[in-house]
């Protein structure tokens, strides 16, 4: 399997792993969706619901491969997708922590861009 559809089948699999026990859990509170966009290469997981009249719509995670890295836009998730995105095998130097400023991910040990 090439780089880029092995790191789309890690991103499906953490982001479906996580729906999975989000839906199992008895603290439930609202309906969860995951968007896989293979062509433009973004994955979302989220709450979409209705609570009191108030439409709820939150990212949980938003992760997409942009010039062969996984930028993580967005991470709501306890432990970090970065984490389990290392755990599978994807190394520190493709993987871009989007969710900061490009002068803070300097600091960081992942890519800046």
């Amino acid at each position: 399997m090439d780089k880029l559809n092995n790191y789309r089948q890690i991103i499906k699999n953490i982001l479906t792993e996580h729906d999975h026990l989000a839906n199992r859990s008895a603290r439930k509170k609202y309906q969860t969706c995951l968007i896989f966009d293979e062509v433009h290469d973004h994955y979302l997981w989220m709450s979409i619901d209705w609570v009191n009249q108030k439409r709820i719509n939150n990212t949980h995670v938003h992760v997409r491969i942009k010039n062969e890295k996984v930028y993580i836009e967005e991470d709501w998730t306890e432990d970090g997708i970065a984490n389990e995105l290392l755990t599978e095998g994807i190394p520190k130097s493709d993987i871009v922590l989007a969710f900061h400023d490009p002068e803070t991910r300097k600091l960081t040990e992942f890519a800046v861009a």
